[in-house]
């Protein structure tokens, strides 16, 4: 088993992991996100780099309408929707 990492090492590797998330396989995002949660750390624009469901990164934009993003996932063809600011 793994040693424990503060919180701050833990942000850091978070940080690190999704510099280069474009060649990262589903199980290692939710890995990630899992150690996230487990330290309390928020996620914020990051989260909306995968697929909720499936985890995947491979997403694309359907439109945007009064200030409202859509995605949908090319894997599982979900769609999200997200607030613009």
């Amino acid at each position: 088993m793994s040693e424990k990492l503060s919180k701050q090492e833990a942000e850091k590797h978070i940080n690190e992991f999704f510099s280069k998330i474009s060649d990262k396989k589903p199980n290692e995002i939710r890995k990630i996100k899992k150690l996230a949660m487990g330290y309390n750390i928020k996620l914020k624009d990051k989260r909306k780099l995968f697929c909720k469901k499936c985890f995947s990164v491979k997403i694309k934009t359907i439109g945007v309408k009064n200030k409202i993003k859509r995605v949908q996932c090319e894997n599982c063809k979900s769609i999200f929707r997200f607030r613009i600011k």
